[in-house]
């Protein structure tokens, strides 16, 4: 998975490469390519909403997702 690197692209890709402190604490060997992979998924994910798993989101009313409780005789 690779990005057209035009500058913008590169520069999203060089400022997400920065490693957060657990993250250089748990090494990377490749800390850009890892950033443009990431980056790569997030617009994949952002131009198609239901492109991962579990994100898809259901619009129903409470009376479709609850039975309703028949009152006491």
């Amino acid at each position: 998975m690779t990005t057209s690197h035009d500058p913008s692209d590169q520069e999203r890709i060089e400022s997400r490469a920065h490693l957060l402190p657990e993250e250089a604490a748990a090494g990377s060997d490749d800390a850009e390519a890892q950033a443009d992979a990431i980056l790569t998924e997030s617009d994949i994910r952002e131009a198609d909403q239901n492109a991962a798993p579990d994100t898809v989101l259901e619009h129903r009313t409470s009376e479709q997702t609850v039975t309703p409780v028949e009152p006491p005789d």
